[in-house]
């Protein structure tokens, strides 16, 4: 007969394996590309998903600006094959007295988020940077979100009418082919539906356009000052 301590030892080492077994079944937890954060970088609304990566790349150059921001480079259809549609929602949240991103990028027909995650009341002003015409301005308490769709293409000027240093910018476009070159004029865009485009790069006062066709695997284009 086993004597009373063994007994209990053993009952408490099968408990320890029992925990240590179950601690081993448990699922892996997720990836960090599963996971979504709130960054300063800008948000474009891109290819829907990892399934529309049979397109081509479309890379080029555009013109550095005067005032060192990075140029916006969109790529218009001028063809009827159907793109791909968001696979999430944008957003623009407020911290620190910040706009984060300070470019959004959104597509038209489709909702776009405004959050508030500061510590104090803000409002968002947003005008039509060329026409200067209202698209919405609404005041956004801390943990209020607001949606607004965006009907006409454009660049918009995001304001705070009670902090002046607060500024950003939206873009919004047909196309899900909108990104942000760096410093240098590079830009790269994956994932594009072949097919006859017009190029609109903003890097100034006035918007060059070019007309460009995406085929094959890989597509180059040069957009220059005319």
């Amino acid at each position: 007969m086993v004597p009373l301590t063994i007994q209990k030892r053993l009952g408490c080492a099968g408990i320890v394996l029992a925990l240590s077994l179950a601690a081993c079944s448990k699922p892996a937890p997720a990836s960090s590309s599963q996971e979504s954060a709130s960054t300063g970088e800008a948000v474009s609304t891109g290819p829907a998903s990892a399934s529309s990566n049979t397109g081509t790349t479309v890379i080029g150059r555009a013109p550095v600006t005067d005032t060192g921001a990075a140029a916006i480079v969109i790529l218009e259809p001028q063809h009827s094959t159907p793109l791909p549609e968001p696979a999430t929602m944008p957003y623009m949240d407020q911290l620190s007295r910040t706009f984060i991103p300070s470019v959004l990028f959104v597509r038209t027909g489709h909702r776009a988020q405004f959050l508030n995650n500061d510590e104090e009341l803000h409002n968002i002003n947003v005008k039509n940077g060329k026409t200067r015409e209202q698209a919405f301005n609404v005041a956004l308490p801390p943990g209020i979100t607001y949606a607004h769709t965006f009907e006409h293409s454009g660049v918009y000027d995001v304001s705070c009418d009670a902090h002046p240093g607060m500024s950003a910018q939206i873009i919004a476009a047909t196309s899900p082919y909108s990104v942000l070159a760096d410093s240098d004029g590079h830009f790269e865009i994956p994932n594009v539906v072949p097919g006859k485009y017009a190029v609109t790069v903003y890097a100034g006062a006035e918007p060059i356009e070019k007309a460009v066709e995406v085929t094959g695997l890989r597509t180059e284009v040069n957009v220059t000052r005319q």
